[in-house]
């Protein structure tokens, strides 16, 4: 495979450091490490194209996905001449490339929402010229671009005119109209469709794009030609599917919005239509390792957008080892390179029974032998697959202990990440009276509250003043000191009133903490500027645009929303506010790219929060490869130096940490040492702690693409699903007729991994490093 396709000298850099031996699937691909180095691996391609092609059409993604190509496409530019720039360049190909220029080049925007200003930020217009013209010194007038605002409708109308709701109803193109707003509608419609196919011809008419890079959704859509699109589309106002409006959610502010939005996209063949063309989809984490083996794998199919690229004898895909986890080639080098593990032997006995569907003590030994990676076990014989058997009631077991005389903090990226990722285990942890629990959130997580939840509780703060049922500001030192005091009480009097079901004093209990914290984030200083700082937060966020960013004031006071729901879930347990730390590290800004972690800014709350508690636990979101929001692997890097610097001041060799996973991509049995039971009462107290205290979250504003609905129900399943594995493995019977309670009673189980300092630290070593060289 890899004499078949001609590999540029970038790519045979990156794949020689890669290792990769065998290339057997229908598009060649390269592996990195990691996020960060994927993001140098396309900047290099692109760069050495570019160097060869210096008029050519490019086509560059938005979003998140590319934050590290740009970076390194900058870096690179910016030190093509001095050693740092030189080193990169003689390592990856790039040492007999002369400087490129960039500007002369032509640029098509890939896609857009429908309808959306071109003054939004979160318009990918508004990204195109801030990152692409203006980042990398295009020419704007050399430009093919989608902007909303110049797409020509019926009568010279505008679209909000035109669209009022700003919702396009595609039914217009094959019914007749209803009034005379439809009649104009449909007009329009027919007229952007006439503008996608001029857009379409100006690419075409340029030879086709001759670099493309763009991601691939969940669902495997490549830009937004969602699955089951025509492998000969092209350029098209279309509606989108689920898992697409879940991903656009964090750009539009929210699925409410994004659900309710069209799109132009460029299509498929738009991508393909050059025969020559470099085509490069990235993809990271182990999240999308299953549409990436079914892209990679399958012939052309429509119901796998990136198949396409099979047309293109410069078609990849650029992917970290977690993206490529689930490739044949992968699980083959998995086995076949290197000594044996135990960790093989279990994967390798837990993925047949799952592949020829048998319980553990009814596999035979003629099965394991007959399937290609079991019978590489060494000294492989009847007795192997009920040494895995022990193996996982080990896991199981340690699961089960009682721990005792413990301080645990548990950490998390994000407010609610804690609890979806091992409620259930926190919940073994404080029964027992010995222990002392934290909790922390290290970023402050303002940009999961809508505009509309702030201003409905507001409106309700409003309301409740009013009425005179917000007492507490009539006290005479409560804008001077009260206001900070008695927060704990605001917790009791909140859940007090989810215990009798009375859904007013709920909203009470969050009004009197919006309040609290209205006096510290705008220094309100009695009933009248608290009454008018009211007003005009909800004036501002009246007349701001969904997923617009927000002052840093309103920010704070989101975010304070957020940590209040926080408290109320470990309330449950009997936590006090005290035990629950709201850091705020500075890097999370609500920008498009947030900042990477400062040492300073960043590592020192964490190390002092050490100081602090002392914790001989520490539990964090395991993703060194930012297969989630890219808070997690950021928070990791953060908390990982933090481990390091408190390491120098004191022995920590008996610390212990604990890595876990939620909604966002999940352990495989083998990579796990620790499974814990989950009771179906231990769900319902997840499902209704989330469901009673994430007010912000029930709605789902920012789903999982997995599905429409709460967190708390993808967690549950994840657990549910985790289960079916080791019953595949152990028997039902082992769980139903077990001695332990909680083990019969159990119908999920949770993974995770208990690391000592130096394994934890190993597994963030490599992230750190690979951006180092840049930042």
């Amino acid at each position: 495979m890899l004499s078949k396709y001609p590999l540029s000298e970038v790519e045979k850099s990156f794949l020689k450091e890669s290792g990769i031996e065998k290339i057997s699937t229908l598009i060649p691909y390269l592996t990195v490490d990691n996020f960060p180095k994927l993001g140098l691996l396309t900047a290099c391609r692109f760069l050495e194209w570019v160097s060869e092609n210096p008029k050519g059409v490019i086509s560059l993604p938005t979003g998140k996905s590319p934050e590290f190509f740009i970076k390194w496409t900058q870096f690179l530019l910016d030190n093509w001449d001095n050693k740092k720039g030189k080193d990169v360049r003689e390592k990856y190909g790039l040492g007999n490339c002369k400087k490129p220029v960039l500007k002369d080049l032509t640029f098509v925007q890939i896609d857009e929402f429908y309808p959306i200003s071109s003054e939004q930020q979160n318009s990918f217009y508004h990204y195109v010229n801030k990152f692409y013209i203006e980042g990398f010194g295009l020419a704007k007038e050399n430009a093919i671009l989608i902007n909303s605002d110049e797409i020509p409708l019926a009568k010279g109308l505008t679209y909000k005119e035109v669209f009022p709701d700003l919702k396009v109803d595609l039914s217009l193109r094959f019914r007749d109209p209803e009034n005379d707003l439809e009649k104009l509608q449909q007009e329009s419609i027919y007229l952007i469709d006439k503008w996608c196919g001029d857009y379409e011809q100006k690419i075409r008419d340029k030879g086709g794009i001759g670099f493309f890079l763009g991601g691939i959704g969940p669902d495997g859509h490549i830009a937004f030609n969602t699955r089951g699109s025509h492998i000969f589309s092209v350029t098209r106002l279309t509606e989108t599917n689920f898992e697409t409006q879940a991903v656009a959610a964090g750009d539009l502010g929210g699925i409410e919005i994004s659900a309710n939005r069209l799109v132009i996209t460029i299509g498929l063949d738009t991508i393909v239509y050059n025969p020559e063309a470099v085509a490069i989809i990235i993809a990271a984490g182990e999240a999308k390792a299953g549409i990436v083996k079914d892209s990679l794998e399958t012939p052309l199919d429509n119901v796998f957008p990136g198949t396409v690229l099979q047309k293109l004898k410069n078609g990849r895909f650029y992917l970290t080892k977690g993206a490529a986890v689930k490739l044949t080639d992968s699980v083959d080098a998995y086995y076949e390179k290197g000594e044996w593990t135990w960790e093989k032997t279990e994967r390798a006995v837990i993925d047949l029974c799952k592949k020829i569907g048998k319980y553990g003590h009814r596999v035979k030994l003629s099965d394991l032998k007959a399937d290609k990676y079991t019978r590489m076990i060494p000294e492989l014989s009847e007795d192997t697959v009920n040494q895995v058997m022990k193996s996982t009631e080990a896991k199981l077991a340690k699961g089960l202990e009682q721990e005792t005389d413990e301080v645990l903090l548990h950490t998390g990226p994000h407010h609610d990440d804690i609890s979806l990722g091992i409620l259930p285990h926190i919940t073994n942890q404080l029964h027992e009276p010995t222990n002392e629990a934290h909790f922390s959130v290290l970023t402050s997580g303002f940009t999961a509250v809508t505009n509309t939840f702030v201003i409905d509780t507001l409106q309700q703060t409003k309301k409740l003043l009013d009425e005179n049922r917000i007492q507490m500001v009539n006290f005479e030192d409560f804008f001077e000191i009260g206001y900070s005091l008695k927060t704990d009480k605001d917790v009791y009097h909140f859940l007090t009133n989810v215990a009798s079901e009375r859904a007013d004093e709920r909203v009470r209990g969050l009004c009197h903490r919006v309040v609290r914290a209205l006096v510290i984030v705008f220094g309100v200083k009695n009933t009248t500027q608290l009454r008018e700082t009211i007003n005009e937060v909800i004036s501002i966020l009246k007349n701001s645009y969904d997923g617009e960013k927000n002052p840093s004031k309103i920010q704070k006071l989101k975010g304070m929303i957020r940590e209040f729901e926080e408290e109320l879930v470990w309330a449950h347990f009997g936590v006090q506010v005290k035990n629950v730390h709201h850091l705020r590290l500075g890097f999370y800004t609500g920008d498009i790219f947030t900042e990477q972690p400062d040492k300073k800014r960043d590592v020192e709350p964490i190390v002092e929060m050490f100081r602090k508690i002392n914790p001989t636990k520490i539990s964090l979101t395991l993703d060194p490869e930012g297969s989630g929001p890219d808070t997690h692997y950021k928070v990791l890097q953060a908390t990982a130096e933090a481990v390091r610097q408190w390491g120098e001041e004191k022995d920590i060799s008996n610390l212990r940490i604990i890595g876990y996973r939620n909604v966002w991509f999940k352990f495989e049995p083998h990579e796990a040492n620790v499974i814990v039971p989950v009771s179906l009462g231990d769900m319902s107290v997840m499902e209704d702690s989330f469901a009673n205290c994430y007010l912000s979250q029930v709605n789902a504003s920012f789903p999982s693409y997995s599905h429409n609905g709460k967190f708390s129900t993808v967690a549950k399943r994840t657990w549910v699903n985790q289960l079916n594995d080791i019953q595949l493995l152990l028997g039902k019977n082992y769980f139903y007729q077990h001695e332990r309670a909680k083990v019969r009673s159990s119908h999920g189980l949770i993974f995770f991994r208990d690391m000592n300092v130096e394994e934890f630290l190993a597994t963030a070593r490599e992230l750190e490093k690979s951006i180092e060289g840049m930042l």
